[in-house]
């Protein structure tokens, strides 16, 4: 006999519990299938095991797709210090790494087990991939290898295609285009960029950089790695896309044209690289500071040239690339909003067919931001499934 549930919903990630929360709480009855042995695999290893799991500044601006506009209405509906509620409700508490970033104090199982509390009276059918989803008359029938189950309501919530270790698919693409949903083209976010923009030896040493791509300009710290550029500003930096130079400030906390030639008339017997190295990493130090003998002999000129290169180093667009989607965090891209609520999380095409989470084209930045938007998007699509 095919059971029968108000709620079916694929993945249980962030976005797929917290949508089986909010529809338990309405008094649904649910069932997740998940493709994976345990459930929220990324929450678990999100921020190093630590999960940071809101950032205060969630807001349009730190969103990015097609259509960053369509997050306001979950976000308005569901904000970060209702998420601190819901973490003190299940007496976690928080810690602020950096402003507006909260990570779990005692760490990301402690997230995971708060979900699972919410989510306890839904059936979780793990290891379970979904082959086939029909619609029907009265809802829809969900085929996997141990049967079929029938529901009212569908919730897709199977993330993106990133971080291939965890457990991925594209389920939610393949069942979002069977009901005529759009797919933009997924490709990695959140990750280290491939360019030989820079000398070799320079890899493994970091620094504080400014970085500027498109109409963003980003600070944090910057890994030269042997294949390129790592580190948190330049994972933020790749939600860009490939059509953008990349403008690089190695030196970006002070003016370095003026304070070169403050130098020039105070450690004139000194080299250019021995004054770089006051700022910069030795490596990183030599290569600008080429320039024979000392300072006070170099034209104001040069100067100018070293400054340049130092403040404005330009990696060409299309002569760099996203690292890979399997240490990407993040999916850019997925099915188009354009055909979804933005306050309900409802299909346009497909009534009783909803979406939460990354399986959509919205993208977090670095810093807590993506599971943000899973936890409000997730928990809109399960109040209106």
């Amino acid at each position: 006999m095919m059971k029968k549930y108000n709620v079916a919903i694929i993945g249980a990630g962030a976005a797929g519990l917290s949508a089986a929360g909010a529809a338990l709480r309405r008094g649904r009855s649910v069932v997740i299938l998940d493709m994976g042995d345990r459930p929220a695999r990324k929450v678990a290893a999100s921020g190093g095991g630590r999960c940071n799991f809101t950032n205060m500044a969630a807001g349009r601006d730190r969103y990015f797709g097609k259509n960053p506009d369509f997050v306001r209405g979950a976000l308005a509906r569901v904000r970060p210090s209702d998420i601190l509620d819901w973490a003190a409700g299940h007496g976690l508490g928080w810690v602020e790494k950096n402003p507006g970033q909260m990570f779990c104090k005692t760490g990301a199982a402690d997230i995971v087990r708060a979900l699972m509390q919410d989510a306890n009276d839904a059936e979780i059918l793990y290891n379970t991939p979904v082959k086939n989803v029909r619609r029907e008359q009265s809802g829809f029938a969900v085929e996997h290898d141990g049967g079929i189950i029938f529901a009212e309501r569908l919730i897709i919530a199977t993330g993106g295609i990133s971080f291939a270790t965890l457990g991925v698919s594209d389920t939610g693409y393949t069942v979002a285009k069977q009901f005529g949903h759009k797919i933009i083209p997924p490709r990695p976010a959140l990750c280290a960029i491939d360019t030989n923009a820079f000398p070799a030896e320079w890899a493994g040493v970091s620094i504080r950089a400014e970085i500027k791509i498109g109409s963003r300009k980003i600070s944090g710290d910057m890994l030269f790695t042997h294949f390129g550029i790592g580190g948190p500003a330049v994972y933020s930096a790749s939600l860009a896309g490939t059509d953008n130079d990349i403008i690089i400030n190695l030196m970006p906390d002070i003016d370095v044209l003026d304070w070169l030639r403050n130098q020039k008339h105070k450690n004139g017997k000194k080299s250019i690289h021995t004054l770089l190295g006051m700022h910069l990493p030795t490596q990183i130090a030599r290569h600008f500071g080429t320039t024979n003998g000392n300072i006070a002999d170099t034209r104001d000129t040069t100067l100018a040239q070293i400054a340049g290169q130092i403040t404005n180093f330009k990696i060409p667009a299309r002569t760099w690339r996203h690292h890979g989607m399997a240490a990407a965090e993040v999916t850019f891209g997925g099915v188009d909003t354009g055909d979804i609520s933005s306050k309900t999380m409802e299909s346009k095409l497909c009534p009783g067919l909803f979406f939460a989470g990354e399986v959509m084209d919205i993208t977090g930045d670095l810093g807590g931001f993506n599971l943000q938007w899973a936890w409000a998007s997730g928990r809109v699509a399960g109040e209106n499934a």
